[in-house]
C-alpha cells in the first residue's frame, strides 16, 4: 500500500468510525448472530491475489459488523465500562503507525519517557501515595490489564518473601495468598501461574457490605502460621466486580505490616473515581500498599488495553522479572540511568500505549475527566431512585459509584428470565452476579454517550418487562 492508497483508505476508515459512533445506538447492543454464523459467511479460501480495500471494507460491514457487540453503546450497562474516545483512538492509531517495540529505552526513548511521565501525572491527578512516583524508590508502568498487574505483583511478593530463592531452589510450596470471596478471578489464575498451587489460596469471608472481614483474615493468617504456612501476598479490592465493594485498606494494611505480607490493591474500575475530590476516600489506607493498579481503559476514556500499575519498590519488581540476554545489553541500560520497561512486565515486547493516554489527558484535561466521572455517578443515582420507586424490585448492595445491583423480589428463575428477556431485545445489555446467594442484576453506567434519557428509557423497558413475571 503506497502513500496515496494509504491516505485514501485511512480517510475512509476514519469516516467509517465517525459514522459508526453517530449511529451506534441504532444497533442491537449485543450481537444477535448464532454460533459459527460469522465463520460460515467467511470464504474458505485464502486470497491468492490481493483484494481492493473497498472490498475488504464491504465485507467488514456485511460480515463482521453483525457479529460485533457494541461496548460503546449508550445502552451498554454490562460488566464494567470499556471506554473509548476520539483522542484515544487517534493516539492508538499513531502508535500503530509508528509500529515500534518499546521493550528497552534505546529501542524508542519517547515510548519509555512518555510512559514514565504519564504514570507520574496519574499519581498527581489521583492523589496517590508519593512512593508510587518515579522520583521515589517506586514508579508506574502500563500493563495490558489488571490481571497482568496482579500476576507481576504476586511474583515480586513471592521473591521478596523467599529472598529471591523461589526460582533458584523452588522455595514456594508453603507460601500463602489471601483475598476475599468477592475478589477478581484473575487472582486464582495468578496463583496457578506463579506455581503456588490453588490449595495455598485462602478465601476470606465478607460482611454485609461485601467487604473483607478483618477478624476472619487475621484468624486465617494465625492458623496458617501455626501450620507452617508462610503468609506471602494479599489482594485487597477497591471496587469489586460484583458490587463495587471496598475492602478496609487501613486495617488490612496494618495486618500486612504486622505479618510481613505484600499488599496489592486492585482498583481496576473504581480507581478512576479518585480524580474527583469527593471520591478520594477510596484511597484511604493506600499508603501501606506495596503495589496498586487501576484501568484507565475502564472509566477514563482510554480505549483498551491500558492498566496503570504502580509499585512501591521498583527493584523488588525488576529483580524478579529482569532477564538480560546479550542481544539486549547496552551501556545505558547497564548504567542504571534509564528505565527498561521489559523488566516491569511478563512479555518482552510492548506497544506505545502511553501515547493514547497522553492524548486523552491533554484533550480532556483534569476537569473534563472529572465531569465524565461525576455524570456517570449522577446517572447511576438516578437509576437507583427509579429502582427504589418500584416495590417489585430491591437493591442488593450499596451503590457508591456507577454500578447499581438490583433484582426483582422473587426467585432466581424470575430474575434470570428477566435479564434474558431484556438482553434478547437488543435494546440494552446487562450482566448478573450472585450476592447473598441471590441472582442479581448489574446495571453499570460508564459510556460517555449515555444520557439521562437512555437511563430513563432503559428503566421503563425493565419495568414493562417485569410485568410478565408478576
Amino acid at each position: 500500500m503506497n502513500s496515496k492508497e494509504f491516505r485514501k483508505a485511512g480517510k475512509d476508515v476514519i469516516d467509517w468510525i465517525a459514522d459508526y459512533y453517530e449511529k451506534i445506538s441504532e444497533f442491537p447492543v449485543m450481537s444477535q448472530v448464532k454460533a459459527n454464523e460469522i465463520r460460515d459467511d467467511l470464504p474458505n479460501d485464502i486470497p491468492i491475489e490481493g483484494e481492493s480495500f473497498e472490498c475488504i471494507m464491504k465485507d467488514l460491514e456485511d460480515i463482521i459488523l453483525p457479529g460485533i457487540s457494541h461496548w460503546q453503546s449508550p445502552n451498554f450497562y454490562g460488566f464494567f465500562p470499556a471506554n473509548a474516545s476520539g483522542p484515544a483512538i487517534l493516539g492508538d492509531l499513531l502508535s500503530s503507525g509508528f509500529g515500534i517495540n518499546g521493550m528497552i529505552w534505546s529501542s524508542s526513548p519517547s515510548c519509555t519517557e512518555l510512559e514514565t511521565h504519564m504514570m507520574d501525572w496519574l499519581v498527581t491527578m489521583l492523589d496517590l501515595p508519593k512512593h508510587f512516583h518515579s522520583s521515589s524508590s517506586g514508579g508506574g508502568v502500563i500493563q495490558d490489564s489488571a490481571s497482568s498487574a496482579t500476576l507481576c505483583a504476586l511474583l515480586a511478593g513471592r521473591e521478596k518473601i523467599t529472598n529471591g530463592l523461589s526460582n533458584i531452589k523452588g522455595v514456594r510450596e508453603n507460601l500463602i495468598v489471601y483475598s476475599s470471596n468477592q475478589s477478581h478471578s484473575s487472582i486464582e489464575k495468578a496463583v496457578k501461574i506463579a506455581g503456588l498451587g490453588i490449595e495455598n489460596l485462602r478465601i476470606i469471608d465478607v460482611n454485609d457490605s461485601f467487604s473483607m472481614k478483618i477478624e476472619h483474615l487475621e484468624n486465617t493468617i494465625k492458623d496458617d502460621l501455626k501450620n507452617g504456612g508462610i503468609p506471602c501476598f494479599l489482594v485487597a479490592t477497591s471496587g469489586t466486580t460484583s458490587s463495587t465493594a471496598f475492602d478496609p485498606l487501613v486495617e488490612i494494611g496494618e495486618i500486612c505490616i504486622k505479618y510481613n505480607i505484600w499488599l496489592h490493591v486492585d482498583a481496576a474500575m473504581a480507581g478512576t473515581a479518585a480524580l474527583c475530590e469527593e471520591f478520594r476516600w477510596i484511597n484511604e489506607g493506600l499508603n501501606n500498599a506495596d503495589s496498586y493498579c487501576f484501568n484507565p481503559h475502564k472509566w477514563m476514556l482510554t480505549n483498551f488495553d491500558c492498566d496503570a500499575f504502580f509499585i512501591k519498590d521498583r527493584k523488588a519488581l525488576t529483580e524478579t522479572l529482569s532477564i538480560q540476554p546479550e542481544y539486549l545489553k547496552n551501556s545505558l541500560s547497564e548504567s542504571d540511568t534509564v528505565i527498561d520497561y521489559k523488566d516491569w512486565q511478563i512479555p518482552l515486547g510492548r506497544r506505545f500505549r502511553s501515547l493514547k493516554l497522553w492524548f486523552v489527558l491533554r484533550y480532556y484535561g483534569i476537569e473534563g475527566l472529572k465531569a465524565h466521572i461525576r455524570r456517570g455517578v449522577k446517572l447511576s443515582q438516578l437509576f437507583q431512585k427509579l429502582v427504589l420507586s418500584d416495590n417489585r424490585f430491591e437493591l442488593m448492595a450499596p451503590s457508591p459509584l456507577n454500578l447499581v445491583c438490583f433484582r426483582m423480589k422473587g426467585s432466581d428463575e424470575i430474575n434470570e428470565s428477566l435479564i434474558n428477556k431484556l438482553n434478547m431485545t437488543g435494546d440494552m445489555f446487562l450482566t448478573h452476579t450472585r450476592l447473598n446467594d441471590k441472582y442479581t442484576l448489574r446495571f453499570c453506567i460508564g459510556s460517555p454517550l449515555t444520557k439521562r434519557h437512555h437511563v430513563e428509557n432503559s428503566w421503563y423497558k425493565i419495568a414493562q418487562a417485569a410485568n410478565e413475571f408478576v
